[in-house]
């Protein structure tokens, strides 16, 4: 039995404020956390206006925030059909091209359609790819077919990496938020995510507390890294830092890195930089 099926959500926020109160060591002020924040951004667009001058409109932001004294967000993440361009855009920069892909956001497609769409991304430039599980099945019990389905996906990505999409807004439950961690790390997930950003609630610091114990609980036991990315609705530098505070408390200094933690975002980008630029708020 999940040893956290009886943790309340009472329990849950009164951790989470015992965390955020305690000082930082890795921070030594606002302006670097922030920093921080933005080299950690993937930088998204996932809607169906989407189109080939937004994207580039993306892509060139993207790139530009070294030329202005700080650092270049982490990654782009587009659509399949736009992987293609934002590969040649980011191309020369030290911005991943991240692609949504394997039936996002619903997962209600076949296996083979998944498969697909994933190598298709994949064979287009994607460096990094953004599943997500089937939580129908989950929910019905059927974890190895939900593992299966993770572990295809991931042999299908060959070099790119996957992060692996829970929509934690559907699982509700804090025990199911962390079985479902513990099966996408265990199917071969490089990164496990909160939300496709479709649904509210999308993340949330109580999803991030369980699936950062997740993956505490799963380096202890295995000794691998696994990266987190908390994804939807995460706009404001506040809400940044919460999920940047958490991540060091529970995981430690060494997940505070572009290669084990990414926040996926719009917004966020543009406040990060005017508050950046203007360090009197900070």
């Amino acid at each position: 039995m999940n040893r956290y099926k009886d943790l309340t959500p009472e329990k849950i926020d009164e951790r989470i404020a015992q965390l955020l109160a305690l000082p930082s060591t890795n921070f030594s002020n606002r302006q670097d956390m922030m920093r921080f924040a933005l080299s950690c951004l993937d930088l998204t667009t996932l809607e169906g206006t989407d189109n080939t001058l937004k994207i580039e409109t993306l892509c060139k932001k993207a790139v530009s925030y070294q030329s202005k004294g700080l650092p270049n967000v982490a990654a782009v993440c587009v659509y399949p059909v736009f992987v293609h361009q934002a590969k040649a855009l980011l191309s020369g920069s030290n911005v991943a091209s991240a692609c949504v892909a394997g039936a996002f956001p619903s997962g209600q497609s076949p296996i083979e359609v998944k498969l697909a769409e994933v190598r298709y991304a994949v064979a287009e430039g994607a460096d990094e790819i953004d599943m997500v599980i089937s939580r129908g099945k989950f929910l019905e019990e059927n974890f190895i077919e939900v593992f299966d389905e993770v572990n295809a996906i991931k042999d299908a990505c060959g070099e790119a990496h996957l992060k692996v999409i829970l929509e934690t807004g559907e699982l509700l439950a804090a025990d199911k938020i962390y079985d479902a961690s513990v099966l996408a790390m265990k199917a071969g997930g490089d990164f496990i995510k909160t939300s496709t950003g479709k649904i509210s609630p999308a993340a949330t610091p109580q999803a991030a507390f369980m699936m950062l114990t997740a993956i505490r609980d799963y380096h202890q036991s295995t000794g691998k890294k696994v990266g987190f990315k908390a994804a939807g609705g995460v706009s404001t530098p506040e809400q940044a830092s919460v999920y940047i505070q958490l991540t060091e408390q529970i995981l430690g200094h060494e997940w505070l890195t572009p290669e084990l933690f990414r926040i996926g975002a719009s917004r966020l980008a543009d406040n990060l930089e005017e508050l950046l630029s203007k360090p009197e708020n900070l």
